[in-house]
Formats: structure tokens, sequence, C-alpha cells
């Protein structure tokens, strides 16, 4: 009787147990022996859901976790909990492994037949005077939602006072900061770029930036923080820039993340320009036969403009979970790239994106033209009709999809998954006037904005064009 493979997996989250719990699919325990290896105490969990538990949308931490670690071990899958991988050894296919009774010693070698790197992202966290004062969090982990409720609850049961500062205005911090207000706190954002969202334009950034100040939250731009003050019991008491300080009971960081990948590094395994382990289409890491990658410690091709680049979504992690569990088990699967498609919102603002910025565009060697259209979410007449911006970008000349924007209101935000559609398929503005949308109109005016962004585009491409 052959004996079994076995199949290690660094990272209990999204990509590491879609690539365990598919591979256990394909094979059973006598010919795949699967061991996951968290360093954490929780598996399975939306990240992304986060700020809604700690807004109160979502009641409960048990809400956001998609499948217990018990649920899994029931499905034959080793998976260990608080062990930490330290050492990644390639060429004698082993890992070198430490769990919460080893005292703290070097661990023990783990050998492998396939190794599945999934570590996901760490957020920035920089540097500064005070960064790692009490009140000062990072929202990353559930570990962490747990910890800031704990703080918010302690924050307002003193009733010291209710200010917050987000570090940081892109998605998590602008999510944040709406689950701040929602918690009745004083938010002021600051960002240390000319406007939030960098995942926008700024002139598409300027309409949030405009919004949530109408919204009550202070949002300051160019706004370098330089250190975090306490006071003399060790707690935050303000956030201080080159040009002021704000008053804070609390700090939470939103200034991104980047790949987890220092094992990775130290290993010579390959990194892209942001950090990020390189993989072929099948999501195994490029020269390394029996190792694969997924989730946010991973580049990708981005099908628009060719390159390699670095997007941290779960929507992303899980299918790269499902190739490389389909590949390990037997099967064959591949991931073609991605547009860089994404949609979040503060308090009644939907804000999406997918494609190339302008910036992306010019970096990327191609010309191109701009619209920008304002239109509604509904017909005009119909109540609830709210405005909504949308900025599209098109190749100079083909007049191929290269990028859209969207902000607005409620209905704007899922728009953009037209847009993601068109560009996957590398359609041209032209073409995308013609698509059969729904229209109805409680749900669209009779051109929807997306279309009419469109139309506009195609009139800049043949202006463009005739010169």
């Amino acid at each position: 009787m052959a004996t079994a493979q076995r199949m290690v997996v660094i990272g209990g989250n999204a990509a590491g147990m879609s690539a365990a719990s598919q591979a256990r699919r394909l094979k059973g325990p006598g010919e795949l022996e699967i061991i996951a290896l968290e360093r954490g105490g929780y598996t399975s969990y939306s990240a992304c859901g986060i700020p809604y538990w700690v807004g109160g949308d979502v009641a409960a931490a048990e809400d956001l976790i998609a499948r217990t670690p018990e649920e899994h071990r029931e499905r034959d899958i080793d998976l260990r909990l608080h062990t930490e991988v330290t050492e990644l050894a390639p060429d004698g296919c082993r890992v070198r492994v430490r769990d919460g009774g080893d005292g703290g010693g070097p661990g023990k070698w783990l050998g492998y037949d396939h190794l599945v790197i999934a570590t996901g992202a760490r957020p920035l966290r920089p540097g500064l005077p005070g960064i790692d004062a009490q009140g000062v969090h990072g929202v990353q982990t559930m570990d962490d939602g747990r910890s800031l409720l704990e703080a918010l609850e302690e924050t307002e049961s003193a009733r010291t006072g209710r200010r917050a500062v987000v570090v940081g205005a892109g998605y998590i911090g602008v999510e944040m900061a709406e689950a701040l207000v929602r918690r009745g706190y004083r938010v002021t954002v600051l960002d240390r770029a000319e406007e939030p969202m960098t995942t926008l334009d700024p002139d598409m950034g300027r309409l949030v930036r405009e919004a949530m100040v109408g919204m009550g939250i202070e949002t300051v731009t160019e706004a370098a923080v330089t250190a975090v003050r306490t006071g003399e019991d060790g707690r935050v008491r303000a956030v201080a820039t080159e040009a002021a300080e704000y008053e804070a009971d609390l700090v939470v960081l939103g200034l991104g993340v980047r790949p987890e990948t220092g094992l990775a590094h130290e290993a010579g395994l390959p990194l892209g320009d942001s950090g990020g382990l390189l993989t072929d289409l099948a999501m195994r890491v490029r020269g390394r036969e029996n190792i694969w990658a997924g989730g946010d410690c991973v580049e990708v091709a981005d099908l628009v403009s060719g390159r390699d680049r670095h997007i941290a979504l779960g929507t992303h992690a899980n299918k790269h979970g499902q190739v490389i569990g389909t590949n390990i088990g037997g099967g064959y699967a591949t991931f073609p790239g991605v547009v860089g498609t994404a949609v979040s919102k503060v308090c009644d603002l939907e804000i999406a994106r997918t494609g190339l910025l302008e910036s992306q565009a010019r970096a990327a060697g191609l010309r191109f033209v701009t619209v920008t259209i304002e239109s509604t979410s509904r017909a005009g007449y119909y109540p609830g009709a709210a405005p909504m911006h949308v900025k599209m970008l098109a190749e100079h000349r083909t007049g191929r999809l290269l990028g859209v924007q969207i902000v607005g209101r409620e209905g704007a935000g899922k728009r953009v998954d037209v847009a993601a559609v068109a560009l996957s398929a590398s359609m041209t503005v032209e073409q995308m006037t013609y698509l059969d949308l729904g229209y109805a109109p409680p749900f669209s005016p009779l051109w929807d904005p997306v279309l009419v962004a469109a139309r506009k585009a195609t009139a800049a491409v043949r202006r463009a064009g005739a010169h």
C-alpha cells in the first residue's frame, strides 16, 4: 500500500484553509495527509468584516467565522493552532515549527511533499514615537478586533471621552471611521496623501473627503503623522503631525498592508516589487515544483496592465486556495489574474473602483482618455434617486476600457461589477454602450450611469483619434 503524501499549509485563513479543504475533497486521508499550521487562535474568518463587528452591524465574532477549527478537524485536516513556522528549508522539503509547548525553543522540523504558503499580509506600523502606547490599535486579525472592542468599552464606561483618531484613509481607515462614528465617537482621519482613498484618482478622492466632512468626520489630508503623544499613565492622548496635534482617547491604524513573506525571502523564494511571492498560473511558486502560495502574500497578474500586482482581498485568496487545492488533489486549475475590483463604504457613501488609475495607466506606458459624469442611482423622478459620479479611462485610439471609479450613495457601489466584467472581456467603451442592462425606474435611469460614462468615453476616444 502506497504511503500517503503530506501537504503542509502555513496559515489557517482564507487561502490556506480553502486549499486544504479543496484538496481533502479530492483525496482522502489514506492518499493525502493534511497539516495546517496557524499561529493565531482563529481560522477561516472574514477579516473584511471586522470593522462591521466593531461598529455593531455584526453582533459577535463567531458570525465572522466560516468554519471553526473543530469543523476542519472533522474533515481529517490536522489543524494546529498557536503554532508558528520559523524557518523554511525548500531544498530539504521541510519547515521548522514551534508551538506553545516548546517554551521558546528552536522548534522541530516537519517534512512535506507539498507546501502551501498562505501567510497573508502584515499591517504597516511605522516606527514613530509612542506608536506602541496603550490605546493604539491595528485592525488585521480577530484578536485585533477583540482588543479594540474591549478598549472601546473601557473608554466608554470610564466616560473619559469619545475622541478617536484614525491614521490612514484607505479601505480600513474609512470603514473604521464609520464604525467609530456609529459608536458615538468624534472622529478625525489623518492621511498623508493629497486626498483620501489613494485607490482612487485624486479628483474622485476629493468627493470622498467632501462627503466625509459632511458626515461630521474631520478629514485632514497631506498630514504625515510624526508621533503619538501619551499621558503620565502611558495611554495615548493625542496624535501629532508636522502642523498640529489632535486629541485622542484611542487611535486606530489603517495604513495598509504588505505581504508577509519574511520566511520566503530568507529561503530564497522569488518575490515581486511589492514583496509578494511570484507564482505561475497554477499558483505554484515560480521555480519550485512542490511549493504553492496564495492569498495576501502573493502578487498576481493584472489583466489590464499585464504586470504583476499585489492586491490583498479575501475574494482572491479563496480562489487561490481553490486552485492550489485542486492541483495538489490531482486535478487541474489555474488563476488567470485580476482586474483590481474593490468596493467599500463610509456611512451612506459607496466607493468602488476597478482596473487602472491614471497613475497606473501612465506607469504601464498606456495612452488614454478620461471622462467623468454625474448621474443618479435611479430615474431622476423616482423617490430616493441619489447623485453618483462615474469616472472612466479608455485607451487612446483603440477605446479599450482601462478603468472605472464610482462614488455615490445607495446603489452606486456594485455597479462597478459591470465594468469589471467588461475589463475581463477586454471590451471597448463603444461595445459597452450596447450592453443590455436591466432597467426600471426604481433601479436605474433609462441610461445606466456606467453606460453614460461609456458613451462619453467613446466620444472622447473619437476626438482623440482625430488629432
